[in-house]
């Protein structure tokens, strides 16, 4: 297992996000990474930094004005009023139906709107500069696999799910299993791949950017989006569209959900991955289905994390996985190298990939 970290993720340390009405500290914090890898390094894994630009995958994925915002938003805030340094943005209006949302406004508050899902995705100084080498991390995975490598992992936050092909959201600015998917493609080593989120939340993001093509599948096992963020999108009647058709799998479950039934949604997944021909895997390596997680109600215990690791290994595809949510600090990197470990055991048998009888 190769790892790729990204050691400008501290850069983006927003102090305060918007929940409920209520200001309160973020809960995407900086040690979330920290934790994992201390845990990478106790079992002996090697961390890299990123060899690879992600500037191609990202335009393949992402609209050319959004990532043009991101890149100089903080710059523009602080031209606004030098105080703003120590003052986060946030939007207070956003295109809802029937507005438009093909011109961009000259006032900045009104296109940190335009590019914004929610008041939840706070910016900070670094924020780009953070979220650029973390897209840079995910595509140096994606490169070490198409180069022959079985399996690597992207440690690094912001995460990226719910980042949208020009949108942010979810904490998430740009989307790096999309750019880990993409980096594949454009290596030649894959005519499809399959992703496969993993994450308590719906990764609408994701589905979005490839909802309307047939060389990514596109699989999320996420809790109920009538009740559970992002809300609107993530239900099981969202298949694909045009090319895509066939190509969106959606698998909601009840808040409470134990691990046993859990674990026949990804049984699911995994015959739909083994169908659908992808000749590698993205997994959206979401931690926040843990027991234990403070915002999110499943019930996966330390243990169950190295069962779900075996399983993907079980598909016999390459792998780039990616880290997204999970607040449960202390625990996260016990979690995310069980899922690694349980891979990399199944994975070594050298068993020929699942396909359709």
């Amino acid at each position: 297992m190769i790892i790729y970290h990204n050691p400008s993720h501290r850069l983006h340390c927003p102090v305060h996000e918007f929940f409920r009405g209520e200001r309160v500290p973020c809960f995407e914090k900086p040690n979330r990474v920290d934790y994992v890898e201390a845990r990478l390094r106790e079992q002996g894994y090697e961390l890299k930094t990123p060899d690879a630009n992600s500037k191609s995958a990202l335009e393949g994925v992402h609209a050319t004005r959004y990532l043009e915002f991101l890149q100089g938003a903080w710059k523009e805030w602080l031209a606004l009023d030098p105080l703003n340094a120590d003052v986060q943005p946030f939007p207070s209006v956003w295109p809802i139906r029937t507005l438009r949302d093909d011109q961009e406004p000259a006032n900045f508050v009104a296109r940190l709107g335009l590019y914004s899902m929610d008041n939840g995705t706070p910016l900070a100084h670094g924020s780009w500069t953070a979220a650029k080498a973390g897209a840079d991390a995910a595509a140096s995975a994606a490169a070490a696999v198409a180069g022959g490598a079985q399996a690597a992992f992207c440690c690094t936050r912001p995460p990226g799910h719910h980042a949208g092909p020009d949108f942010m959201g979810g904490y998430c600015l740009l989307n790096n299993a999309a750019v880990a998917a993409q980096q594949l493609l454009d290596s030649g080593m894959a005519r499809r791949v399959a992703i496969l989120d993993v994450d308590y939340h719906h990764g609408n993001g994701t589905q979005s950017i490839f909802y309307e093509r047939s060389d990514v599948m596109f699989i999320s096992i996420h809790g109920d989006p009538r009740t559970e963020y992002p809300f609107y999108l993530g239900y099981a009647d969202e298949t694909g569209k045009g090319e895509g058709v066939g190509f969106n799998l959606n698998i909601p479950l009840a808040a409470g959900t134990v691990f046993k039934d859990w674990l026949a949604a990804l049984e699911l997944a995994c015959s739909r991955i083994a169908d659908c021909g992808a000749q590698a895997i993205v997994v959206s390596l979401g931690l926040d289905t843990f027991e234990g997680d403070p915002i999110s109600r499943f019930k996966l215990a330390s243990e169950d994390f190295s069962v779900v690791g075996e399983r993907l290994g079980r598909l016999g595809l390459p792998a780039v996985f990616v880290l997204e949510g999970g607040y449960a600090a202390a625990e996260l990197g016990i979690n995310a190298v069980n899922v690694l470990d349980g891979f990399e055991r199944t994975s070594a048998s050298g068993k020929a990939p699942e396909r359709k009888a």
